[in-house]
This record gives structure tokens, C-alpha cells and sequence, in this order.
């Protein structure tokens, strides 16, 4: 049986759409049609007659079982299919299928020509039915220039909002309404705060460009944070947090748990060095939510999961499995807590653990040898007038 065919053709919002000459021999020749809605307003009078169209909607599984059949599909996609596209979704979907694409300028390349700005070197990321990882990423490394594919719910808008929640004003939003569509597009250049409380005509993507650098100190000292009742002894000091981040090797880790983060400092430092990192942050004491997200606005590290609640008792199906944990609190049920972090831990996954008494660096051995595994390092630090800590890695 011969391999199922694509022809994607990638094109802008214009409603006098133009395509090649190759491009309506494709057009010409086909039978069977597909895109959005959208698409299908501008290019139903280009179409054969008899033609067949199928909506690209969600779910997509429903598309692609109407895909079931038929030799040949020509797909209309916004911009360029291989750019955040449909066309991938055919690779995902149908990795053995023929795929020809006939790319047209992105939206966010329109926009950048709109612009007149040198787009070479921008960082561009998707929020079209997308988390907020990849953006707040490219914020927290502070990227001079992002361009972001907005969606309904994470608009402008709502984009502005976040970066100001975070403390992220240090940019300046230019955003593109309706590019190619002659009639309606429209390009505006606004403030963050301009753009929170403004709307704005859908399709839209935007252009981040930054005004001044954000500070991103190696080391968050303890004094900064807010603290559990003002605790000092209750926060692991930075000097401690800076080594204990070194043995999870997290430059090389995709997801990271803190296992009783009180404060939320050792979660808030990872997710600002390693801001590649998915952080899951656990806490028994209620209070940590509000400590954890009033550190983690205050120093501008957006994307931390808060789970309050008994660790042993948390539903952590629907959580990234971690390969790389810290345990920062146990209340002393530490060998069930390293047993349900191995029943999760991904293969190669590491642990590390910070004792303070003797008492508690036996337990955590007797853990490791528990479930297996073993103690492939130690370090002791004292600072100050603290007591000194043994810092344990288990693999």
C-alpha cells in the first residue's frame, strides 16, 4: 500500500490570498482539503469543485481518524507549517506519511518586518495550547528578545500580567494583531502595564524586547527571603543550598523535587540556575504556600509546582517523575519518605539529603540501603556559628 500524502501550504491572513504557480497545481489537482476555519474562508473559492474540506479542530485525534483513506490531503496551515505547525503534528501523527510543504512568512516573522527589527538572534517560544515552561525559561535567562505565539487564554494580555507579577518590567511588548489580513491588522508598541489592561484582536503574536538587564545573583543570601516565623534556622543557608544544588547535577536533569521546602529557597535557586528544570516543591505546613509564592514573585522565579500536604499521602500520579530529588524536611519518617521517592525516582535519578545530628545521618544510610541504593558521596560544611552539615548523596 502506497505511503499517505501530505501537501501543506503555509499561508498569512490576507484575504486576497496569493499562492505560486506550483502551489495552485496542487490546489487544482486536489480532492480532498483540510485547515482551520479560518483558512477556509480565504481559500474556499480557490478550490475544485466537489472538493472535500476537513476542520482542523480539537481533539486532533478525530482529524486524523477523518484523515483515514484518503492518498492525498492538501492542508492550508498559518505561516510555516514546520514552525510551531500542523506539519509537525502530521510527523508526530503519521511519522511514515510523504509530507511536501510550501512554507509563507510565520506571524512572527511578519511582525519583526512590521518592525523593521533584526529577528536573527530572538528567542522564540509557543504558548498556543502550550504551559508557560519554555516563556518563563526564556525570562528567567533574561533574553534580550522573545517573540511568543500567543492563544485565547494566554493572551497579551495575560502575558503582561504574569511578567509584572513575577517583577519582569525590565521589557517593552510590541504586539500584532490580524498580520496580513490588509483590513485589519495593526501593530502597537506598549508598556507592560499598557498591555495588562489592554485587548486585543485575535490571531495575535508578540515581541518581547528588554530595557535593562535584571539582576541574577549566583546565591540568594537567607536575609532576602521571607521567612517561617522569622526563623532563621528554618532556611538552609545559601553557602549549604549553593553545594547541595552541585551534587543533583541539575545542568543534566530534566525534573526536580524539594521535598519539604519550608521557605521555598532551595526551589526558587534551582528553578534561577537551571531554569530548564520542571521544580515540584512539597510542604506539610500550610504556611509554605504563602511563603512560596511570595519568594517566588519577589525573586522572579515563575513555573515552581507548590504541593502542600503530608508527602506520604500526596497523589503524585499526575506529577513529572523526578531524576533528581532534595530532601530538605522529614519530620522524622525519613526511610518511608526515600521509599516513596524511589518508587517514582527515574533510572540514573539522584538524592541528596542535608543532616544535621548524627542521629539523622544513620537514618538516612539505613534508607539508602533500603531501597537499594548507596551513599556516592558526602561533603561537611559549617558556616558561621551553625552547626556543621553533612550533605549525602544517594544513587
Amino acid at each position: 500500500m502506497s505511503r499517505q500524502r501530505f501537501i501543506v501550504i503555509g499561508m498569512t491572513d490576507d484575504r486576497e490570498a496569493w499562492f505560486s504557480p506550483e502551489v495552485r497545481a496542487a490546489i487544482d489537482g486536489g480532492r480532498v482539503f483540510s485547515g482551520g476555519r479560518r483558512h477556509h474562508e480565504i481559500v474556499a473559492p480557490l478550490l475544485p469543485a466537489g472538493a472535500r474540506w476537513i476542520d482542523i479542530t480539537v481533539p486532533l485525534e478525530a482529524v486524523f481518524e477523518q484523515y483515514k483513506g484518503h492518498e492525498e490531503i492538501v492542508v492550508f496551515a498559518s505561516g510555516d507549517p514546520l514552525f510551531f505547525g500542523f506539519a509537525n503534528t502530521i510527523r508526530r501523527e503519521l511519522p511514515d506519511a510523504e509530507l511536501t510543504v510550501f512554507p509563507a512568512f510565520n506571524s512572527l516573522q511578519l511582525l519583526c518586518h512590521r518592525m523593521l527589527l533584526p529577528y536573527a538572534d530572538m528567542r522564540t517560544v509557543s504558548l498556543t495550547g502550550r504551559p508557560w515552561d519554555a516563556f518563563d525559561e526564556a525570562l528567567i535567562r533574561g533574553e534580550k528578545l522573545i517573540g511568543a505565539l500567543t492563544d485565547r487564554q494566554k493572551t497579551p494580555a495575560a502575558i503582561a500580567a504574569r511578567m509584572l507579577e513575577y517583577g519582569y518590567d525590565n521589557y517593552r511588548m510590541t504586539v500584532g494583531e490580524c498580520l496580513g489580513n490588509r483590513a485589519e491588522e495593526q501593530v502597537r508598541s506598549l508598556t507592560l502595564p499598557e498591555a495588562a489592561a489592554g485587548s486585543f484582536a485575535f490571531p495575535n503574536c508578540l515581541v518581547l524586547e528588554r530595557t535593562e538587564a535584571r539582576p541574577h545573583p549566583f546565591g540568594i543570601p537567607e536575609r532576602e527571603f521571607e521567612l517561617l516565623d522569622g526563623r532563621v534556622n528554618m532556611i538552609t543557608k545559601m553557602p549549604v543550598r549553593l553545594l547541595t544544588l552541585s551534587q543533583l547535577d541539575l545542568p543534566h536533569r530534566s525534573s526536580f523535587w524539594d521535598v519539604g521546602f519550608c521557605t521555598g529557597s532551595v526551589s526558587i535557586e534551582a528553578r534561577l540556575q537551571f531554569p530548564h528544570l520542571k521544580v515540584t516543591a512539597f510542604e506539610i505546613r500550610e504556611q509554605g504556600r504563602e511563603l512560596m509564592e511570595h519568594n517566588a514573585r519577589k525573586f522572579g522565579a515563575p513555573g515552581i509546582t507548590a504541593v502542600i500536604g503530608d508527602f506520604l499521602e500526596a497523589d503524585l500520579s499526575a506529577l513529572p517523575a523526578p531524576d533528581a530529588v532534595f530532601i530538605g524536611g522529614h519530620g522524622g519518617k525519613l526511610v518511608e519518605i526515600v521509599r516513596r521517592i524511589d518508587e517514582v525516582l527515574l533510572p540514573g535519578g539522584v538524592i541528596v539529603f542535608n543532616a544535621v545530628s548524627e542521629e539523622s545521618q544513620a537514618l538516612f544510610r539505613e534508607a539508602v540501603a533500603a531501597v537499594g541504593r548507596r551513599i556516592s558521596g558526602q561533603m561537611r560544611a559549617a558556616i558561621d556559628n551553625f552547626n556543621p552539615i553533612t550533605i549525602f548523596k544517594a544513587e
